[in-house]
């Protein structure tokens, strides 16, 4: 079978195509629009992965979309009724929308795809955990999806055995730990639904104890692990404007920052006590589902799972042994947990997990991109030699040369992972800073993800025993040991902490073999990866999108497929 899933409407458009069992396509529309978080439908997403199977619409056998829209409409009637009229303006922007679009899906799938085939919609929690479980290996494992919200649903815990998932657990909209984590997010002066991730780095240089006793008072834990928010500090269920509301600004005594203002030690704080309390009600749900479910595997999914600095305490934490996190864990891979749970249920081809990898999407031959370098007018070289190509590009690393890494295909999730990276030396914090200011032009404070050869990882690491294949889609924070922080300060954050992404040969080849030729010439196993972009801009997909990008910042050197090129 030929299965679709989609995502859209909402935040980061996504889709997927599983055939017989295996992944064969995925990609956000923002890749391909170069439109950030672009939430339309998936058009052009829709249309590379056709190209990629070869074939034209009338061969997708099942078409599923990753929510169920009427339930989600219910809910939003719901919600403006018990805020009327307060939320008036909010019903006049949300209510039109979802008439014109989600409730349209099947319109658009017919008139504007021609598609007559089936149309499945799988729930958001249930996509979210289908994300995670049908492709951890488990026979058996707790799944537990936390989020801002989906239909109804915040949080949900359930257990997947075989080819089934039971969702038996759920806590409603407006208790929402994502939600929560998007109100500070906001009022520490950044972006709901893009800027969390910032909040998360923020926190790392503040103190929690301070704002303690008023994180209690917003979240209530219960002993059964669920937890409560208090309403009276949040305006998310009924205003458009904003989330907080004056009480909780009364409740920490500061104005909401403005965006792109000084960050004081107290943001840096309400950061550090927003962390602290996001991993307190998480750590307590997670000791609550292992008494529960009594089985040493754990499935984590939703929004509130690309918090890397909470993953990495969950197995030294929890009776948890075994953790697994999708590549992509929000909303766009529920595009591809939508797919793989009609593939479970409908297709008589197993789920083919072990074939997984997170390079799902499109790759450029050679000579489409000599053609592409022609045409912009840019200098290269071309090593016909892969391993004299390493050993050259390890070299201008060492050299303090920043690297535009363009190779194969994209990567699935929102992480470069060795094929859209921009690489540098690890091992001086100007270089640190050198990236952050002229080439991703982004806040200071803001850490960067050390890439390390897998074998490395015991030795400069406080990583769990029973490392997380997670570890390689850059979702885990440990600590680094003292060699670490002495050796590759660029990468160890004011905590002490780093984002790691493991790699192993058999992961990507070409890319591990260019560390390896650094850990040769260096005898440091670790470089910078960051994802090869500007700020406000998606990761480039095309050898045109890298170029640009090239040209537009100070990276000395773009190394795309087996071309070196520099600026003339």
């Amino acid at each position: 079978m030929n299965i679709l899933g989609i995502s859209c409407y909402y935040h980061d458009s996504a889709a997927c195509l599983i055939t017989d069992g295996v992944i064969k396509a995925a990609g956000a529309e923002e890749r391909f629009t170069r439109k950030k978080h672009d939430k339309s439908f998936p058009f052009k997403t829709i249309d590379y992965c056709l190209k990629e199977l070869g074939g034209a619409i009338n061969e997708i056998d099942a078409v599923v979309f990753y929510e169920k829209p009427i339930v989600k409409f219910e809910r939003t009637i719901s919600q403006h009724l018990q805020n009327f009229p307060k939320s008036l303006p909010l019903a006049l922007s949300s209510i039109p929308e979802l008439f014109d679009q989600k409730l349209q899906i099947e319109k658009i799938l017919k008139e504007e795809l021609n598609y007559h085939g089936k149309i499945y919609y799988s729930s958001h929690h249930l996509s979210h955990a289908s994300s995670a479980y049908y492709l951890s290996g488990f026979k058996k494992a707790a799944i537990l999806t936390v989020d801002g919200v989906g239909e109804w649903a915040t949080t949900t815990l359930g257990i997947g055995k075989g080819k089934n998932i039971k969702i038996d657990q759920e806590i409603s909209f407006p208790h929402s730990l994502g939600l929560l984590y998007s109100t500070l997010t906001t009022y520490l002066g950044f972006d709901a639904n893009n800027s969390e991730y910032k909040v998360m780095g923020l926190a790392a240089y503040g103190d929690p104890q301070p704002y303690k006793e008023k994180f209690d008072e917003l979240v209530t834990q219960f002993s059964d692990g669920s937890y409560q928010l208090n309403q009276k500090y949040f305006d998310f269920d009924w205003s458009n404007k904003r989330m907080f509301s004056k009480e909780l600004v009364k409740l920490f005594g500061h104005k909401p920052r403005k965006p792109e203002s000084k960050a004081y030690k107290y943001h840096e704080d309400i950061a550090a006590a927003l962390q602290k309390k996001l991993e307190e009600v998480v750590i307590n749900m997670l000791k609550a589902a292992y008494k529960k479910y009594k089985t040493p595997n754990l499935c984590f999914s939703g929004g509130v799972a690309l918090n890397s600095v909470l993953n990495g305490k969950i197995i030294s934490q929890t009776p948890f042994k075994n953790l697994y996190i999708p590549t992509d864990p929000s909303d766009a891979g529920a595009s591809m947990g939508a797919a793989l749970y009609v593939t479970a249920q409908k297709d008589k081809h197993p789920i083919q997990w072990k074939k997984f990898n997170p390079y799902l999407g499109p790759g450029y031959s050679w000579y489409e991109i000599e053609k592409t370098l022609k045409k912009m007018n840019i200098s290269y070289t071309f090593f016909k030699d892969k391993k004299k190509l390493t050993k050259n590009v390890a070299k201008k690393i060492k050299n303090q040369k920043v690297i535009g890494w363009f190779q194969g295909r994209m990567e699935w999730g929102p992480r470069a992972l060795g094929n859209r990276s921009i690489l540098a030396d690890a091992t001086t914090t100007e270089m640190r800073d050198i990236i952050n200011a002229k080439v991703k032009k982004r806040e200071m404070f803001r850490p960067f993800a050390p890439v390390i050869l897998e074998e490395y990882t015991e030795k400069y690491f406080e990583s769990d025993k029973n490392l997380s294949v997670s570890a390689k889609y850059m979702l885990m924070v440990y600590p680094f040991k003292e060699i670490g922080k002495k050796q590759v300060p660029a990468v160890t954050h004011v905590d002490g902490s780093g984002r790691l992404q493991t790699l192993a040969r058999k992961d990507n080849k070409l890319y591990y073999e260019l560390i390896e030729e650094y850990e040769k010439i260096t005898g440091v196993p670790i470089i910078i990866n960051t994802s090869f972009n500007v700020r406000g801009e998606p990761i480039v997909c095309s050898p045109e999108d890298a170029v640009n990008c090239f040209l537009h910042t100070d990276i000395d050197y773009l190394v795309i497929d087996q071309f070196i090129c520099k600026k003339n």
